[in-house]
């Protein structure tokens, strides 16, 4: 296999052992929230985060991504100041006057989707605010690929913040104690970032030479992320106006749990954008395909048998991390999620191609089409079905923009997708499911044990029926016995 692979293959393990630190913890989190604080409460805690997640993607005119696709080669330190600290300005200044803004539109926004919770409502400008500009250090950080001190800021945040989130909650402070924590955790996390790039690029002021061509690319991303956001969050606002904060909360748990794999992209676009950038730009096509092709197989070996096993297990595990109440409601949530989240997984791989090729305009019109489909569909069919109508959206609109984002990428060019291995997978997950449903696990050490037992089937049943070739194994073995060339 290619150098460039090896080392893309390493980048990925170690953001890939980050994640799965994150994803414990953020279990560990989702844990002492649901069980000290109900329902209820929760509910206010997953609007506190959507609303944040929605103001940025307005905010951001795709500044960020334009920071990775542009600096992913470049080698001239004062250009790297000169595009870093201008892209920093700018979004702070808008950042800031979206806080101020929705200081003093809180007291309406509490009453229609926060039962009330004013004061929370304002600290959403703030953690915006700061989630924006660590957010943009960290950028280029992973620029610069220095995926290992990405992997340690990114783990010490949030052990700090789960650290104090326990403290709290376990010592009777409620939520808005919560979200206080959120924000010095954020503060403290900002300011050793400042001093880290600070130390490596200096300080430089801006004089937006090439902001510009930063907008013209990242302008057209806007459409696309805030629409994305829509399909994947903006149900929690539904629900909340037809059915109330504590069906928020249930349905934030359940879909929680069958976005897991989800985290699997995110291993991956820590570590795509420049690597992709780098070789398509330097004219090595087919190395950027044999990436996207092995990335989505390797992807697909984890999602495929998480979206059996959810079918199977969540209820037991909804219990074991929530309240009886979120597991009897919301078990049914999880594998419709797990099964769109397979598909949503898919169609992050694939629209690579459109990003590569500078040509994100298709994307970005799928996901605005996504969006209102995904709006109609919920208004229409949570007052009637509920949350289930919610995840059942979600499984149609995530299904038409893999169909439609692939066949807009694949006209520029392709990559082979190894259909004998999804079969394969299929097979082998089939298998496990069967296992597991004879198991029956009831309490929370039977659970833990059926999820280990799913886990060793379903891999010696893949690897019985050959899913990695010999070259695979002998690379993935001798993987971290190699040398890795420099960044």
């Amino acid at each position: 296999m290619e150098k460039s692979y090896q080392k893309f293959t390493k980048d990925v393990a170690i953001i890939g052992v980050t994640t799965l630190l994150l994803s414990l913890l953020g279990i560990v989190q989702l844990s002492l929230l649901t069980k000290t604080l109900g329902a209820h409460d929760y509910g206010i805690w997953i609007q506190f985060n959507v609303t944040v997640s929605l103001i940025l993607p307005f905010t951001s005119l795709g500044l960020g991504g334009a920071l990775i696709r542009f600096l992913a080669a470049e080698k001239n330190r004062e250009a790297i100041q000169e595009q870093f600290y201008s892209v920093l300005s700018v979004l702070f200044m808008i950042q800031l006057v979206v806080a101020l803004a929705i200081i003093v539109i809180a007291s309406p926004l509490a009453m229609n989707f926060f039962d009330g919770a004013v004061q929370i409502v304002r600290i959403t400008g703030i953690l915006a605010l700061l989630t924006s500009m660590s957010g943009t250090y960290l950028i280029l950080i992973r620029a610069f690929q220095q995926i290992k001190t990405y992997s340690i800021f990114t783990i010490t945040e949030e052990c700090c913040r789960v650290g104090l989130i326990a403290y709290l909650v376990l010592t009777g402070h409620g939520i808005f104690s919560v979200v206080l924590a959120i924000i010095a955790t954020k503060v403290f996390i900002l300011l050793v970032l400042f001093f880290l790039i600070k130390s490596q690029i200096g300080i430089k002021r801006p004089h937006f030479s090439r902001i510009k061509e930063y907008l013209r690319f990242g302008l057209p991303l806007v459409p696309g992320s805030i629409s994305f956001w829509l399909v994947r969050l903006s149900d929690r606002y539904v629900i909340g106006f037809f059915l109330g904060l504590t069906s928020v909360g249930v349905y934030s748990v359940a879909s929680t749990l069958g976005f897991f794999s989800y985290a699997l992209v995110g291993v991956l676009n820590l570590v795509m954008m420049q690597t992709l950038s780098k070789l398509y730009d330097e004219g090595r096509l087919n190395e950027v395909k044999t990436h996207l092709s092995y990335s989505l197989k390797y992807l697909l070996t984890i999602t495929i048998p998480f979206a059996f096993g959810a079918a199977i297990l969540a209820e037991p595990i909804l219990r074991m991390l929530s309240t009886p109440e979120i597991a009897s409601q919301g078990h049914l949530v999880t594998p419709i999620i797990a099964l769109g989240t397979l598909f949503l997984n898919a169609t992050t791989i694939v629209a690579y191609i459109l990003i590569l090729t500078k040509k994100p305009k298709m994307m970005g019109l799928t996901w605005i089409g996504a969006a209102v489909v995904n709006i109609g569909l919920n208004v229409l069919v949570v007052p009637r079905l509920g949350v289930i109508g919610a995840a059942i959206t979600t499984l149609i609109v995530f299904t038409l923009a893999l169909g439609s984002i692939s066949y807009y990428s694949f006209k520029e060019f392709k990559f082979s997708i190894d259909w004998h291995f999804i079969m394969k997978s299929l097979i082998a997950s089939s298998v496990m499911s069967v296992a597991v449903w004879l198991m029956a696990p009831r309490g929370n050490l039977d659970t833990l044990l059926a999820v280990v037992a799913g886990v060793v089937i379903y891999g010696v049943v893949i690897i019985l029926l050959r899913g990695f070739s010999k070259e695979e194994i002998s690379f993935f073995r001798g993987l971290f016995r190699r040398s890795t060339p420099a960044a």
